[in-house]
């Protein structure tokens, strides 16, 4: 026994009566701020990530460059 339209209607009526329509827009506004807010720190975060590795080959790669020229000029 689920919710049906008329039900959701009858909800988003008394939710609208309660808490008025401008109070219902600040809050979705709000909400949509949250989101796009929530959503360019996980973008972020995931090209930080990206960065901290390919520095980290970058490095290992140099390392390995250093290492040979130095066995080199030993030999």
């Amino acid at each position: 026994m689920g919710l049906s339209i008329p039900h959701l209607l009858v909800v988003l009526a008394i939710v609208v009566l309660v808490f008025g329509t401008k109070r219902l827009k600040n809050v979705g506004a709000d909400l949509g701020d949250a989101i796009k807010g929530f959503r360019n720190a996980v973008k972020e975060s995931e090209e930080a990530e990206e960065a901290k590795a390919i520095t980290q080959l970058y490095q290992e790669e140099l390392s390995g460059e250093l290492i040979g020229k130095a066995d080199r000029t030993k030999a």
